[in-house]
């Protein structure tokens, strides 16, 4: 078994109650790390750190948490560093997808698009680094979008707010790496989730995706959160000690650039 050296690092994820999140801070947990999980609905949040712990074994806190209010950023981390003392690891997920000509978004929609998925990862970061400065050791991953490097059409805002936070990745990785504090962001394609059930409206599940992945995947198939999981986990773990700086595709190849 491969040992990804995660026993009892201290890891906070946001957006963590479904999909991507809730399967990265699971495995996460199986491997042993303590992690905090954050999301705006607090019961689906406990709902989900039961499930995590029944399943693992492993310890969950779960912190309700609106990550575009600077104040609860602060309570998050605050929460995190009274526990455990120190973060060693931050999943930047929280945000959904929005997607728009661009004539049909307006300036209120350009603010909250920002505000959570750009500003809510500055803030996160912000917070964290200075105890990873501390213990001259970090990982941090911003959750972005293949179409952040190659944007389509009807893509606005998410492709902007997304390619801001491929630039955010590379501007912390290269200020950060002299303390030893690795910064990437995975970029994904077509994934699993709950939004995209509901775009099924009624039909069958498994027809839907078939269908989405015969138009709009090269390799034929729609992942489970499980699968962008297994990344995540080896991209914050020891034997990734070089890997720095990366904006790493997870789409099936379904993206426009390498």
């Amino acid at each position: 078994m491969l040992d990804l050296g995660l026993k009892d690092k201290i890891a906070i994820i946001t957006g963590g109650s479904d999909g991507l999140g809730r399967a990265s801070a699971r495995r996460l947990a199986a491997e042993g790390a303590k992690v905090a999980i954050a999301a705006r609905r607090a019961e689906h949040l406990q709902r989900a750190a039961e499930e995590i712990l029944a399943a693992t074994g492993g310890e969950v806190l779960a912190v309700p948490t609106d990550i575009t209010v600077a104040s609860d950023c602060e309570r998050l981390a605050q929460a995190v560093l009274q526990r455990w003392g120190r973060v060693d690891i931050l999943l930047n997920n929280a945000g959904t997808s929005a997607a728009a000509p661009f004539a049909d978004v307006d300036d209120a929609q350009w603010a909250a698009d920002w505000e959570l998925k750009v500003m809510g990862a500055v803030r996160m970061c912000r917070l964290v680094l200075p105890s990873m400065q501390r213990q001259r050791d970090g990982r941090i991953v911003n959750i972005t979008t293949v179409s952040g490097k190659a944007p389509k059409a009807r893509g606005l805002p998410t492709s902007v707010s997304r390619a801001a936070g491929i630039n955010l990745t590379k501007a912390l990785a290269s200020e950060y790496a002299g303390d030893n504090i690795r910064v990437n962001t995975i970029c994904i394609g077509l994934v699993r989730s709950a939004q995209i059930d509901r775009m099924a409206k009624g039909t069958d599940l498994e027809a839907h995706y078939a269908q989405l992945a015969r138009d709009r995947v090269p390799l034929g198939r729609v992942p489970h959160a499980s699968e962008f999981a297994d990344l995540f986990a080896f991209l914050v773990s020891d034997r990734a000690s070089y890997i720095t700086g990366t904006a790493i595709n997870f789409d099936g190849g379904s993206g426009a650039t390498v």
